[in-house]
């Protein structure tokens, strides 16, 4: 069973963490405090959308979603132009969640093909 006060402590955990190592890779300009500030909107949904026990490929399009939300957020509060690579990186949940997705789509497409039959004789 999920507890409400577990998956406080996880995503708050989460939440702090993410905070530290985006203010660890970006210039000195950007704090955690402002990171911890534009990311905070996008933990919370995720949170309530976990312990509301959301679809797995539901929860995982949503995240994605928010992930690159939270990371144009960021590029709004920032004086300074971001790192490039901190710019794409917003994009990598939603393109592994596109791949997963086109993936289970490819692979129900073959299952439900018919076998050819051979006519040996």
């Amino acid at each position: 069973m999920r507890h409400p006060l577990d998956i406080v402590a996880m995503f708050a955990a989460l939440w702090l963490l993410a905070s530290m190592v985006l203010d660890a890779l970006t210039p000195k300009e950007l704090t955690a405090i402002i990171f911890a500030i534009a990311i905070g909107p996008a933990i919370v949904i995720t949170a309530v959308l976990y312990y509301l026990r959301c679809p797995r490929t539901d929860f995982a399009v949503i995240f994605a979603a928010l992930w690159l939300i939270s990371d144009i957020a960021i590029a709004f509060v920032s004086a300074k132009a971001l790192p490039h690579f901190l710019i794409g990186l917003g994009f990598v949940p939603a393109l592994l969640v596109g791949i997963a997705l086109h993936w289970q789509r490819f692979q129900r497409r073959h299952e439900q093909m018919p076998v050819p039959s051979v006519k040996r004789g």
